[in-house]
């Protein structure tokens, strides 16, 4: 990658090389080169705090990088962004860089993808690497200036040009991309200082949360449930005053729960918390199942096996590991070793309520610092979706994770990161 040493002014100046930042990047050369600009005549570079950029690419997906999701951009949106406001906000930028254009990209360069049976889409080889360094071989043959161990401390717009600070020189620059991400995972470099950037031109931040992140209880579960796995069951957590609730699989881990429907609330959870003190935990085991069809499924099912145990019927439930059984059983005030034809109504109404509302514990922490994604960030309202452009500011960019959205597990993420950098890139003049 090309390397140049001190540079006093930049047409477009990027501050952050991850997915934004460098789609940023290969988008302004290429709205350049469509205007007529020699590349000599129109410098673009990229500052990035760490010494290669795109490390959370790296580190994406356990190391395989779900690069984007299946579907049409309509059904991206629906599947990854449950707010009418993201949806609306995304849709331009969406449309300007689709999934498809991505991977378009991708497969000039050689890498193939696959497409899961969800609808995830992954590189061929597996390793997110390969996805790095198709990037990185973007940025070279677009002639992007990238200048690594670069953190900018200060920003100012002097007179309509921007001067950028960091640890050790400065820089100017025409046009402004702020790319620096949320504050999730810290350790690559994400740790608020676009955030602060924006406040500084007078852009309103909502406070940064976790997003797609376990979801620690006051109580570690026993040492029989942790690594176990529930396909298909309704996680809901409630308060006083408010619940939320997902269906999906869940993982029991030694602080808590992870899992797709665990990561997937985990950003609503933490909005919950913040108004609200204590936060319950519970597990639905029949989340097909309202509560008067449950009932009148377990009676039909006694009358019908008055002679079967009860925690065999549950063994043969796909939704209930067998290491729950027991627990289901003590909760539920019956027997191990009792039959179906010996339950009273009543004890059958407390299997019910247990089947449905299975007490997990309560809610300890939400780690901001192992989600995904963190949500919160630029205020949306103060940011024009069609083009990026700050609306406090002109000429300045605002990109990626550090703008208040937040998409579903599943790469809707990072596909939103591309799109909305690229059209930042694509909207410099």
């Amino acid at each position: 990658m090309r390397k140049i040493s001190d540079t006093v002014h930049s047409d477009v100046l990027i501050i952050g090389g991850g997915s934004s930042g460098m789609c940023a990047a290969i988008a302004a050369r290429k709205k350049a080169r469509s205007c007529g600009f020699a590349d000599k005549d129109f410098q673009v570079t990229i500052l990035e705090r760490n010494r290669r950029p795109g490390v959370k690419i790296g580190i994406s997906g356990g190391g395989k990088c779900n690069i984007t999701h299946d579907g049409t951009v309509d059904e991206l949106l629906e599947k990854g962004f449950f707010r009418k406001s993201e949806q609306r906000f995304l849709r331009h930028a969406l449309y300007a860089f689709s999934n498809k254009d991505l991977l378009e990209l991708l497969e000039r360069q050689g890498l193939r993808t696959v497409v899961r049976y969800d609808g995830r889409v992954f590189p061929g080889s597996g390793r997110a690497d390969d996805v790095l360094k198709v990037f990185e071989r973007e940025l070279e043959s677009s002639l992007i200036q990238v200048l690594t161990g670069e953190r900018v401390k200060r920003v100012e717009n002097l007179n309509g040009v921007f001067r950028i600070m960091t640890e050790t020189r400065e820089f100017s620059a025409d046009m402004l991309v702020v790319a620096t991400g949320g504050v999730s995972y810290p350790q690559t470099g994400t740790q608020g200082d676009g955030l602060k950037i924006a406040c500084s031109f007078g852009h309103k931040i909502t406070k940064p949360l976790p997003a797609l992140a376990p979801i620690y209880l006051d109580n570690a579960p026993s040492r029989t449930l942790v690594g176990v796995s529930l396909r298909d069951v309704t996680l809901k957590v409630e308060t006083d005053s408010n619940s939320v609730a997902r269906t999906g699989d869940l993982l029991i881990t030694h602080k808590g729960l992870s899992g797709p429907a665990c990561l997937s609330l985990s950003r609503e959870v933490a909005e919950m918390r913040v108004e609200a003190g204590e936060s319950r935990v519970m597990i639905d085991f029949f989340p097909n199942c309202s509560a008067e069809t449950l009932g009148k499924k377990l009676q039909e099912h006694a009358f019908a096996k008055g002679g079967q145990l009860i925690r065999r019927f549950l063994q043969q439930q796909t939704t209930i590991p067998s290491s729950f059984v027991p627990l289901i059983m003590q909760r539920s005030g019956i027997d191990q070793e009792e039959k179906w034809g010996n339950l009273t109504k009543k004890a059958r109404r407390s299997l019910e309520l247990v089947l449905q509302n299975f007490a997990f514990g309560l809610v300890k922490a939400i780690p901001l610092e192992a989600g995904e994604v963190s949500a919160g960030g630029v205020v949306l309202k103060e940011v024009n979706p069609k083009t990026m452009e700050s609306k406090k500011c002109r000429n300045l960019f605002l990109c990626g994770e550090l703008l208040d959205y937040t998409g579903e597990i599943g790469g809707f993420n990072l596909q939103a990161a591309f799109s909305t950098g690229w059209l930042a890139g694509w909207s410099v003049r």
